[in-house]
């Protein structure tokens, strides 16, 4: 067995990172805004968040909470409590209090760190949080008052950048919070190895020891950065930019509080990335307007790829793109918090993914469907160990086979033919997804319903040409009552985020349900798309 000071590597996310580290400690690793870090920086920037997180008196296991838009201390605090063993919690910096407090009390987050103009949101929960112990203030240019938070840079500027030398796991864990089916988010819990197989790899390939990571990195000229538009609190920016740390490769992190696609290509002419990692049709519409409008020209001859997951990504927008750049390819990909990184559709494909061997299409059996059959995308092998204190739908996500086989199977449906290429179509509850975030109808509707004048309500989407799918609300109001959709939306806004809130509004004589109460969402929706 080794002692602390010599630890044996595992597929702890910490150990992963220092491996790159010291194969290609001068490579570019972190951008974001005006800081920069070599992967050497990054390794030691990462070891001082580690050593003040044990500081606090944290055990393997505890959760801290990353409150906070896009910046160069997300990745580092990300890191950092791989290397101390605990589990950073994403938080979606769009969470009013009700929505944030139920998210760190489900996760039992010990620590909270937070942008400062975040403050007020944090001081009116935490007195309901008696397993929060410290919290921590990044500065914004804000100047609200952050209580008795510390500051970010006096704890951690004042660590030893030297190695950690505690000997981490394989089976350390990593969680990441998705939104539910009552729209409240659930933790879904992976160990170190299972992510970093189905998730994490997808850049270097397969290996079969952690220290074979060093001799699978990029080469140098095909490690230039990887620009992140997509927010750190989302699966798909913590999966793209692991992807290519774990290659060599550096990461530009998009750190504007506002989608400016000028902006973005502006980045990615200055920092001459290769990539560009965007959500779907709500990021890649905006940036073809932009390449098209001829207000300004780009030097894009060192981009060579556009891919998006994690939000629609029609094949109108794809060809938008390339009619604009067409040196490059445009790639949509497919996964999910409970199953990882899927597969890649052919480019200009329309929801058609060729998929990785430890996925299939199952029936209600968990048997494999026949080719063209309907099933459910399942995977199999290196899958979450289930639901954060949620133990029957952990039952109902990950089911065993009749062989014994765990499988995830979070609910998409699809179909598969004969060369192993499957076909999304779709969810089979009645999820929203909006620029890549997911609404759940019923979580709308109860804030509708505690409006005075809605007496009745079902919540839809709609097609939306940037957004993928917008917020439609089908209305049984209270008398002649007839409160605009801006009305609506101030209401609703006190108690969801504000990407939850309606866009628009239909209003019936009587909300259709069947005899047991159950709504009929395909009547909603054909009547939310008829106005």
């Amino acid at each position: 067995m080794s002692d602390a000071a010599t630890p044996t590597r595992t597929y702890n996310l910490g150990d992963l990172l220092e491996l790159v580290a010291q194969a290609a400690p001068d490579r570019l690793a972190v951008v974001a805004g005006g800081t920069r870090h070599t992967f050497r920086q990054f390794d030691e920037r990462t070891n001082q968040v580690a050593r003040a997180l044990l500081d606090l008196g944290l055990e393997p296991g505890a959760k801290v909470a990353m409150y906070s838009w896009n910046r160069a201390e997300w990745a580092e605090v990300f890191f950092g409590c791989f290397k101390a063993r605990v589990v950073p919690i994403n938080v979606n910096y769009r969470y009013v209090a009700h929505e944030l407090e139920y998210v760190l009390e489900n996760s039992d987050a010990e620590v909270v760190i937070f942008e400062r103009s975040f403050a007020p949101v944090v001081a009116e929960i935490l007195p309901k949080l008696p397993k929060v112990t410290a919290t921590i203030v990044m500065e914004d240019g804000s100047d609200e008052d952050a209580g008795a938070a510390k500051g970010y840079d006096d704890v951690v500027g004042a660590q030893d950048r030297g190695p950690i030398g505690n000997q981490r796991s394989s089976d350390d864990l990593y969680f990441l919070y998705t939104g539910g089916t009552t729209g409240m988010p659930k933790g879904v819990m992976w160990r170190h190895e299972d992510i970093f197989f189905a998730a994490l790899s997808a850049a270097i390939g397969p290996i079969s020891s952690p220290e074979e990571i060093a001799e699978k990195l990029l080469p140098e000229d095909f490690a230039r950065p990887a620009l992140i538009v997509a927010p750190l609190m989302h699966g798909a920016a913590q999966w793209g930019m692991c992807n290519l740390m774990f290659a060599g490769g550096g990461v530009v992190l998009y750190t504007q509080r506002g989608l400016d696609p000028h902006e973005i290509l502006e980045i990615v002419e200055r920092e001459r990335c290769m990539t560009l990692t965007i959500v779907g049709d709500a990021m890649g519409r905006p940036l073809a307007d932009a390449l098209a409008d001829g207000t300004r020209t780009y030097d894009l001859s060192g981009f060579y790829r556009i891919g998006s997951g994690g939000g629609v990504f029609s094949p109108a927008v794809q060809e938008a793109l390339k009619a604009q750049v067409p040196h490059v390819q445009v790639m949509d990909s497919y996964g999910a918090s409970e199953m990882g990184a899927g597969g890649s559709a052919a480019e200009g494909g329309a929801r058609r993914f060729v998929v990785s061997p430890e996925l299939n299409v199952l029936d209600d059996g968990l048997r494999p469907v026949e080719p063209g059959e309907v099933g459910r995308l399942a995977r199999t092998g290196h899958i979450p160990l289930g639901y954060y204190k949620d133990e029957a739908k952990t039952a109902a996500t990950f089911p065993v086979d009749p062989d014994g086989r765990r499988w995830s199977v979070p609910g998409d449906f699809a179909t598969i033919d004969d060369d192993g290429v499957v076909t999304l179509l779709g969810r089979g509850s009645q999820c929203i997804n909006t620029g890549g975030e997911k609404v759940y109808p019923e979580e709308v509707e109860e804030a509708l319903k505690s409006h005075p004048d809605v007496y009745d309500a079902l919540v839809v989407g709609v097609p939306d040409e940037r957004w993928g799918e917008r917020v439609v609300a089908v209305v049984q109001a209270r008398g002649d009552a007839r409160p605009p959709v801006e009305e609506l939306a101030r209401h609703c806004r006190h108690t969801l985020a504000g990407y939850k809130v309606p866009r628009a509004v239909s209003y019936v004589d009587a909300v259709k349900r069947s005899p047991a109460g159950k709504a009929d969402y395909r009547w909603a929706k054909e009547t939310a798309s008829a106005d």
